[in-house]
Order: C-alpha cells, then structure tokens, then sequence
C-alpha cells in the first residue's frame, strides 16, 4: 500500500452520498446532518460522492463542509468521462465540483465506472495525466479510479498505470464467486498490483439487509444479535488491502447499525464464512424466470420495451424480496423503450422466445411493483 495512503488515518467505514435519504422533492437535509454529525462523531471521516450524484456534491457541501474545519475529513468525487468529449472539459467538471462542494481541493479523485471502453476514452483525453497534473498542483492529493469491469480490464488498467493509488470495486459476499460479477478475481488482480482497495456496493445497494429476504432466518439464528448489513460489511472489510468500505446510508437507523458494526470492528470469523456460503447457496436456489437475454424478443415489440432487463429486475425482486435499490434497474430499462405498463398483449414477443417464458404476465407483475 502505497505509504502515503498507509500512514493517514482513514475510517474503515466510507460514507457514501449517493443513497441520501429524501424529502418532498428533495433531501432531508436535517437527517443528513445528524448522521453526518453522528458518524464523524464515531471517528467517521471518509464522504464519498461524485459529479453524476444528482445534488449530492452540494449535499456534502452543506452538511459537512460548511460545518467542518476542513482538514478533519476526506473527500471523495469523481470524474466521469460520459460527459467529456474535448480534453479542456476535464478541467471544466473538476471546477464545477469544486464550486458544488465549497472546497478548494480534493482528497480522493476517482475516474469514474472504468471499463475497456472508458478506459479508451481516458486514454484519448489524457485523463490520467490530467490527475496527475491536479495532485502536483495540490488540488487532489490522490488519484485512482472505480471500476465495473472483467479482472483482464482492471489487469489491463493496473498494468499501464501504477500512477493510480487505489482502486474502488464492487465486491460483497453474493458477487464474491458469481461467474458474472467475478468479484473475487477482479480483488485479486488488485491484491496482485499491491493496488489498496475501497470497496463499494458491500450490502448491494441494500438488497442484502432485508428482514424478509430469504436469507434473515440462517443468519439470525446463527447470531441474533447481529444486523443482516453487518453480516456483509464485516465481510467486505475484514479482506486485506481494504481500507474504506462504502456504505450508501439513506436512513438515520443505518447510519447506527453501521457504526455500530464498526466500532469495535471484529474481522469475519472462518465459521462465519461457511454460514455465508449457505446464505449464498439459498439465493442462488430461488426460482427465477429462465430468461437468457438473447433479445429476440425485443427487435418486433412494437412499444419497444426492453423486456429482458425488465425480467432481470424481477428476478431480482424474487431473489431478495424487495424492490430496495431495483428502481434504478427499471429506470434504466425504460430510457430508450416503454415500461412494463405501455405492454398491448401483442404476444408477439412470446411467439419468438426460445425459453416459452409468459412475458405478458411478467410484465403485468414488473408493472405493479413499478409503474
């Protein structure tokens, strides 16, 4: 681990402000304070936001910044390559960060959600040199980047530049050994590089703390006292090289649970790990909807609903029983298509699908949990 990261004192626990809690059609500033003001009273001292987080950059601003000294904290935010088409607007996101937050530096730069893609574009902007330029100015202290990609494309990246410092990567106990996610293999390659990790996603937006998920009976009773959340945080944090991980807190309760699980933060047991196992063998054992996202049943639908992303979100209400964190899901299924509501019965769909699977009535259920 690089010393400079080594030698600062970090909470283990990360405040993320994506996930605020809301009122009207707003924050609920007043419960973002107290809880800001509860975790840096923990020891708490790691905010974490970006450019894209709708108000959270202002956010952060009026709940810490504004009523902080400054070098008692750190911040977090990041620049996402979406948005930037001509090298001189790296420097224009940054400014407009700057100005949101109230602050005159940075602490953690992050480029954001690096895949081959946008590492492509990184590459084209000379974003990284960018970062580099900022820290020897003073106006970040370090640089690295968040990652939702295959291990080769963090290789790739890790290998080109041992400039970054770190690394923020999506990792819980569900994705640890999930074929897909390949969480575990994607923390290896950093783990390979010396690269120090800041873990996000750890309860998985959410959907791994739910009392009627199917999992809240094996893990009570293997301890009672212990929250669902705490299970996957202490799993996250107990890895080697990790030294934040993130918790997006969106209700004063967690933010308690949370800091609890840390304060006298014990590493995950050997025994513990075996009962999440079996806590991962019971999601992966619940029925699912056998879709195969092939898409035949997308290019004739005549709404132009993008029904496979629709069944993937509602598999994943089966999986957890809840629609926590699965509105951004549908969101981002509706786009560029209709919803699950604007469907005809057309059944056009259903007469292509190689699984047979009813998809009008799928629709019909995706509907009443989110239109």
């Amino acid at each position: 681990m690089p010393s400079t990261i080594q030698q600062e004192k970090i909470s283990k626990l990360g405040f993320g402000y994506m996930r605020l809690p809301r009122k009207g059609d707003g924050f609920d500033m007043e419960q973002i304070k107290k809880m800001a003001d509860d975790y840096i009273a923990s020891g708490g001292n790691y905010f974490d936001t970006a450019f894209v987080y709708d108000g959270s950059e202002v956010a952060l601003r009026e709940s810490v910044i504004k009523r902080y000294p400054r070098d008692t904290y750190n911040i977090a935010t990041k620049l996402n390559l979406h948005f930037v088409e001509k090298p001189e607007q790296l420097q224009e996101q940054f400014n407009t960060s700057l100005e949101r937050l109230g602050t005159d530096y940075v602490d953690f730069y992050l480029l954001h959600g690096l895949n081959a893609m946008a590492s492509k574009k990184a590459e084209e902007l000379g974003a990284w040199a960018y970062l580099a330029e900022l820290k020897s100015k003073g106006l970040i202290r370090h640089m690295g980047f968040s990652f939702h990609a295959p291990p080769e494309d963090l290789e790739e990246i890790l290998t080109k530049h041992p400039e970054a410092e770190f690394v923020q990567m999506q990792l819980n106990y569900l994705d640890w050994d999930n074929p897909k996610v390949q969480a575990r293999a994607v923390y290896e390659v950093a783990r390979k590089h010396d690269v120090p990790v800041i873990v996000m996603e750890p309860i998985k937006g959410g959907m791994l703390t739910g009392d009627a998920s199917p999992i809240a009976g094996l893990l009570k009773e293997a301890n009672p006292n212990a929250s669902l959340a705490s299970w996957a945080l202490r799993f996250a944090a107990s890895l080697e090289g990790v030294f934040v991980t993130l918790s997006g807190m969106s209700a004063y309760e967690q933010l308690a649970d949370n800091v609890a699980t840390f304060k006298d933060f014990k590493p995950i047991t050997n025994e513990e790990q075996e009962t999440l196992k079996k806590a991962v063998e019971i999601f992966d054992s619940v029925p699912r909807i056998p879709c195969t996202s092939c898409r035949y049943c997308v290019k004739d639908c005549p709404r132009k609903i993008a029904i496979p992303m629709m069944i993937d979100t509602y598999n994943n209400y089966l999986t957890y029983n809840t629609t926590t964190n699965l509105d951004h899901g549908y969101h981002m299924a509706t786009m560029n298509g209709g919803k699950a509501s604007d469907c005809i019965a057309c059944r056009v769909c259903e007469s292509i699908c190689p699984q047979k699977i009813d998809i009008v009535a799928t629709l019909e259920l995706v509907a009443k949990l989110f239109d």
